[in-house]
This record gives C-alpha cells, structure tokens and sequence, in this order.
C-alpha cells in the first residue's frame, strides 16, 4: 500500500498541481488527502489534484515521488484508472 505524487507542474487557476494517487484502492487514497489537508471536492475520478503547496506534506507523510507517466502506470496496474468519458 504506497502513494504516489507526480511534480507540481500541472498548471491551473493560477498555481501548480500535481496529481496524488494509491496503488491499493480509493478508500485508501481519500484517507491520505484527508490527513494532509485535501478536501474531497480535490478528487478527480481516479487521483487528488494536489496544489504545490501541499506537495511537501503529502512527501512528508510518505507519498513517494514519481513522474507522471510513472503516476499513470500505477493507476493502470491497479486497475484504479479512470479516464475522462469514461464512467467512474
């Protein structure tokens, strides 16, 4: 059961985010963004968009850092991923 976190390199709204997510299931991954202070409303069908501010504390709490292909591969290998027109 690990976390993974790409680079905050995803602009939007005027900062930069990066995307949160687990290898195990969704409980888990909404448990973690709970406890490092990402609302729900943050959940985008498979991941946590994560603003840069927060991506020291979700490494601080032990998401390991990965690239964002990396981000995709473990959402694939989960069988946790969701792509967009595709129902949740």
């Amino acid at each position: 059961m690990t976390l993974y976190i790409d680079p905050p390199t995803w602009p939007g709204h005027g900062r930069l985010w990066s995307h949160l997510v687990s290898d195990v299931s969704f409980d888990e991954l909404h448990a973690f963004a709970e406890r490092i202070g990402c609302p729900r409303r943050a959940f985008e069908r498979d991941h946590y968009d994560v603003p840069e501010f927060r991506y020291a504390d979700a490494v601080r709490a032990g998401a390991v850092e990965v690239s964002p292909r990396e981000v995709v591969r473990v959402l694939v290998g989960a069988g946790l991923r969701r792509p967009k027109g595709r129902p949740a």
